[in-house]
């Protein structure tokens, strides 16, 4: 069974950019390893790495903390562009919330 995209990826691609963001986004109150979050996203190691060195050049990342070897990341939140990335996310996902609840609607009223 195939993965269902998300919303975000489906507006701006399936790019490893773009779903280490989604998943950096939608896990936004945690933070991750670089192998979970590369796992997570679905991304495949090389393509995660370079598109890990924009997000760290971009600041769009922050390191929290160390457990034992690993290094731990989440989105950094504390950045503007970061924040309205954010906001941008979750307006998309209302507004393809609302045309769906509008198109089932009507498809209920029709039955």
């Amino acid at each position: 069974m195939a993965k269902e995209e998300s919303i975000f990826v489906e507006y701006f691609g399936g790019s490893p950019l773009v779903r280490i963001l989604n998943f950096l986004i939608l896990g936004k109150d945690f933070d991750y390893s670089m192998t979970e979050i590369a796992e997570g996203a679905g991304v495949g190691w090389t393509s995660f790495t370079r598109a890990w060195k924009i997000l760290q050049e971009k600041n769009a990342v922050a390191h929290t903390r160390n457990i034992g070897k690993a290094k731990l990341f989440k989105l950094n939140t504390n950045d503007p562009t970061v924040r309205k990335l954010v906001q941008l996310h979750w307006e998309i996902l209302k507004e393809e919330t609302n045309k769906f609840l509008s198109k089932k609607k009507v498809e209920l009223e029709a039955t």
